[in-house]
């Protein structure tokens, strides 16, 4: 029977087909098949009219396929379009779909070419995006660009539990900053006018003497090398950036080789007080390290709790340590790196460890005391710089990289109690005489300033808080709010109002931190269920 001629023909299907980085010898079979299955094959261009996509697959192109050039309206010029780059653009992406769309409703299959993966950084998408709900469509993947650096440079992305960070090189320059400092290894895209912006944002974050530079992947005219040793001015678009695995023995392999240095040992350390006495004498760094780039120490905040409250300059400074100094329960915190060594003790060698990690640095190693919160609020910040004030560690690297401290994270989940002038003072008084202790507290309720308490109790200190109530009581109601939050960011995390006179010491323990509130602190019930506290701006005449 034959067909009638009156009835529309069936839809033809979209493809998106990935040709891979460039070597037409990269198109996987399966991007063959569907560029010898269509009716008609699409490519992106520039107004200059030649095709990257088109040449790497013109081989398989026939006579009678039906070409469609897409010619992008604008790339890196100006335009008089209304509204602006974003509106040529979208404008263009409109009608190529409609273009297309023509085909799939005559029942020609369409074949879009994309350069790498159809669905990475791929200008395939915007089709797709437009068609793929309308018509049949399939996505054949192919090998992206930064797969095809890290092959040409021999060198592995990530190794273990590494992660990858993707950017284009069009972010802002401190977006890019603040993303490279604290990825474990990287691939910047889309360089060619950005390159001097990402290179500046690789300097910033510390990493551009382990940038390398790929260009135009398994194509004529590739290039390879050290980033920092490429001029600017000979970048073209099809270019990426690439931050290679720090891993062990990755830096031995590959055409970059000689550029990169090699990050630590892969030994980890537990270190008792004892260790920590003589670590300075028996732990003797490697001549090869001591040998390049000085030795430093960073202290670093890690926040409250887990790895949503560390910033990006911390995540930094903690990947680009040979050697890990801490308490054993805030060591525990910080992702094992390959190459890192880690020198965990218990929490009453705060000294001990500082000048350990001092004579670590002097020796030429890069070394990174974690300490939890902020480090200079009742933390290790003081006791490096004290023991760095003296020889023989004058001379030695000291950065202090702020956290976020429990006061903070408290008020925050509280509302806003720490909205006006506020102090700070710990209850412990193993450092200082109680008798000061007091005096502060009078002081600070004196003055009506919020107070946040750090240390309120422990097992072995329980008289100190029921004293310090007492003392606060003398000046402040009894009715003043008191948010009580302990274990904030950890999986007991709780946070409760309670009043200066309601509050039962023994509800307290040391994984708690108070927040007393001062005559312009309020407590409030909202229409959604939950209850606020916070203190005003405005202070009454």
């Amino acid at each position: 029977m034959n067909a009638d001629p009156t009835k529309a023909p069936a839809p033809g299907k979209l493809y998106g087909v990935g040709l891979g980085p460039g070597d037409p010898s990269l198109m996987t079979l399966r991007a063959v098949e569907a560029i010898a299955a269509a009716d008609v094959v699409a490519y992106h261009s520039a107004r200059h009219g030649r095709s990257i996509a088109r040449s790497i697959a013109e081989r398989h192109l026939r006579a009678d396929h039906i070409e469609e050039p897409l010619v992008y309206p604008v790339t890196t010029e100006t335009t008089d379009h209304p509204g602006g780059y974003a509106g040529a653009m979208e404008e263009f992406y409109e009608q190529a779909a409609a273009r297309l769309a023509a085909h799939l409703e005559a029942g020609r299959s369409v074949a879009v070419l994309a350069e790498g993966d159809p669905l990475f950084y791929g200008s395939y998408m915007h089709m797709h995006k437009r068609l793929a709900g309308r018509y049949e469509a399939e996505v054949i993947p192919g090998v992206t660009s930064v797969q095809a650096a890290s092959a040409r440079l021999g060198r592995p992305l990530v190794e273990g539990e590494e992660t990858l960070t993707v950017l284009p090189g069009t972010l802002p320059h401190d977006e890019l900053v603040a993303r490279l400092a604290c990825a474990d290894s990287a691939a910047v895209m889309k360089l060619g006018r950005t390159f001097p912006a990402v290179r500046s944002a690789l300097e910033t974050a510390g990493r551009l003497d382990e940038a390398l530079y790929v260009e135009r992947a398994t194509m004529s005219g590739e290039r390879v090398g050290r980033l920092a040793d490429v001029d600017p001015s000979t970048v073209p678009y099809f270019a990426v950036a690439i931050l290679p695995s720090r891993a062990p023995g990755n830096a031995s392999v590959g055409v970059a080789a000689s550029t990169v240095g090699v990050v630590g040992s892969t030994e980890g350390v537990a270190a008792s007080r004892e260790d920590i006495a003589a670590a300075t004498v028996q732990d003797e760094a490697p001549e090869s390290v001591r040998a390049g780039t000085p030795g430093e120490v960073v202290v670093v905040g890690l926040g409250p709790a887990g790895p949503m409250w560390l910033t990006p300059q911390a995540r930094s400074a903690l990947a680009a340590a040979d050697e890990l100094v801490g308490y054993t329960t805030y060591m525990d915190r910080v992702p094992v790196r390959p190459g890192q060594r880690r020198h965990a003790s218990d929490n009453r060698v705060e000294a001990e460890r500082a000048e350990f990690a001092l004579e670590l640095a002097r020796r030429g190693r890069r070394v990174a005391v974690v300490s939890s919160g902020d480090p200079g609020v009742f933390a290790m910040a003081t006791a490096v710089l004290e023991a760095a004030c003296a020889e023989p560690y004058k001379d030695v690297a000291v950065r202090v990289v702020p956290g976020i401290t429990a006061a903070q994270s408290a008020a925050a989940l509280a509302g806003a109690p720490l909205g006006h002038d506020f102090a700070v003072v710990s209850l412990s008084d193993r450092l200082k005489p109680w008798r000061v202790v007091e005096a502060r507290l009078r002081a600070a309720s004196e003055a009506d300033l919020v107070l946040a308490l750090y240390n309120p109790a422990s097992h072995s200190r329980r008289t100190q808080l029921e004293t310090a109530l007492k003392v606060l009581l003398e000046r402040r109601s009894p009715d003043t709010p008191v948010v009580v939050a302990r274990d904030v960011g950890g999986p007991e995390q709780a946070v409760r109002i309670t009043t200066l006179a309601a509050l039962d010491p023994a509800t307290v323990d040391m994984r708690c931190v108070l927040l007393v509130g001062s005559s312009q602190t309020h407590v409030v019930e909202r229409g959604d269920g939950t209850t606020v506290a916070w203190t005003s701006r405005r202070y009454p005449d």
